[in-house]
């Protein structure tokens, strides 16, 4: 039987930006034969299913400009150079909703699109929450929408939440507050 990994024997940076970097790396393959890998760099992000006192989810609206529309969405972000994710969980929460939480659980970490992307996103959820300081960055513009967590589940099934990370976390989200 072949193996299965892939040997990286160059590899180059095409692009360094401030939210990720591409490079492209010449692989040898488990047949020996070589190919071009591009890669998208990332330093990770983190999404956070906040629920409130009431059982409802955090979602926020934003138009996201690779898509040319408004998405619904949980609160996530990127994590800074030599930050920790859950320090950045905390932080973009209460960036974007103006919340801040007693209660942190990590639910999951995926790879986002590992076909292209090293981005890890880190899911966590968020209870006992109480009025923060909101400080949105100069570039976002967000509107905040509490909802019950089971109409966010019939949203993904309609097709209104259609962002993976968002879907993803209520559906996890789901689980482990069913389970309690």
């Amino acid at each position: 039987m072949i193996g299965l990994e892939e040997k990286t024997v160059a590899s180059r940076t095409i692009y360094k930006g401030k939210v990720l970097d591409l490079k492209v790396d010449t692989v040898t393959l488990p047949n020996g034969k070589t190919t071009e890998r591009e890669v998208v760099v990332h330093r990770g992000a983190v999404a956070v299913v906040a629920v409130n006192e009431t059982g409802e989810i955090v979602l926020i609206k934003q138009f996201r400009y690779p898509t040319g529309k408004i998405l619904w969405e949980i609160p996530a972000g990127k994590i800074d150079a030599e930050e920790v994710p859950q320090d950045c969980a905390v932080r973009e929460l209460a960036e974007e909703t103006g919340f801040g939480a007693r209660k942190w659980q990590h639910m999951a970490t995926f790879y986002t699109t590992p076909g292209f992307s090293d981005e890890l996103m880190y899911v966590y959820l968020a209870r006992d929450l109480y009025t923060d300081k909101r400080e949105m960055d100069d570039d976002e513009f967000i509107e905040i929408h509490p909802v019950p967590l089971k109409n966010a589940t019939e949203m993904i099934k309609s097709g209104e939440i259609a962002d993976a990370k968002s879907i993803a976390g209520i559906l996890l989200a789901s689980l482990r507050i069913e389970a309690t």
